[in-house]
């Protein structure tokens, strides 16, 4: 099924994301927590890519094995950055292969090494060359804070707008932990024109490891109240992880008490925190 079909039934949807594994020797354990969080029924679950395209392979596998053996919806990403043409075309059709029409389209990060291909340049350009190459629904990413490399917010939405433009059906948003963020970032989309399903990304975040990499990485703005939490329970990691879900769970009540119908959960490939999420909003969702 067609994610913007899913998305556009009108009702609240919880959704899970899962990476695969850097090496061929951790397949098995995270294709388990795959499997595992699938069991929870959610929308759809998507599939990372790493960096490099290094495990394309066990994407388009993991995703595969989410829609044959647990009948969820896959979404499967792609990322241009260090791929040339061949390649993302090489990986399209294997996804048709597997009759797996989902795809988050993604410049991807710039390698530790700097090593990048020159085929595209923005996440826009494997959009429009996706919308191409068969019928495929596609969603993008975008950046309530704003994308760490782009000038202003204003710059930045308008790369919003040219990835709709180019063939984007749905859009998913970067982590953040203060949801006022996404709700004026929404109204300066809607403002630009910009209608797509917006899909709200929430973080649980369980160790303070985790907050500290998020933080250097993307610069996601952190509530006084988030981070009472992390100076009180930080060094208990039982705590930290029972007061994260809990602070994630109540960004989703409120979310969806807003009118944010579409929730995708950054799992970490760990199925008792998706299940303890999915759990709290039994009666919600």
């Amino acid at each position: 099924m067609k994610i913007k079909d899913i998305l556009g039934q009108g009702k609240p949807t919880l959704s899970f994301e899962v990476f695969p594994p850097k090496t061929e020797d951790k397949y098995e354990s995270v294709e388990k927590a795959a499997l595992e969080i699938a069991k929870l029924s959610p929308a759809f679950m998507s599939v990372t890519y790493g960096a490099g395209g290094g495990t394309s392979r066990y994407t388009v596998d993991i995703a595969a094995a989410l829609q044959n053996q647990c009948h969820v919806t896959p979404l499967a990403h792609l990322t241009c950055v260090s791929s040339t043409k061949e390649k993302v075309h090489h990986v399209l059709e294997e996804l048709k292969e597997k009759n797996i029409e989902n795809v988050l389209a993604l410049r991807g990060d710039i390698p530790a090494d700097g090593a990048i291909a020159t085929d595209y340049r923005y996440a826009s350009e494997l959009i429009y060359e996706i919308k191409q190459s068969g019928d495929f629904c596609i969603g993008a990413a975008c950046y309530p804070e704003g994308h760490v490399e782009s000038v202003n917010k204003t710059a930045d939405i308008q790369h919003l707008k040219e990835k709709v433009e180019a063939g984007c059906d749905f859009v998913t948003t970067q982590m953040f932990f203060d949801n006022n963020i996404l709700y004026n970032y929404l109204y300066r989309i809607r403002e630009k024109g910009i209608t797509v399903p917006v899909v709200a990304g929430i973080m649980p975040v369980t160790n303070v490891a985790q907050i500290k990499r998020i933080c250097s990485m993307s610069g996601t703005y952190l509530p006084a109240r988030f981070k009472a939490i992390v100076d009180r329970f930080g060094e208990n990691p039982a705590a930290m992880k029972q007061a994260g879900i809990a602070y994630a769970t109540e960004q989703i009540i409120d979310l969806i008490a807003n009118g944010v119908n579409g929730i995708h959960i950054y799992s970490m490939n760990k199925p008792e925190v998706a299940a303890k999420i999915q759990e709290s909003l039994s009666e919600i969702l």
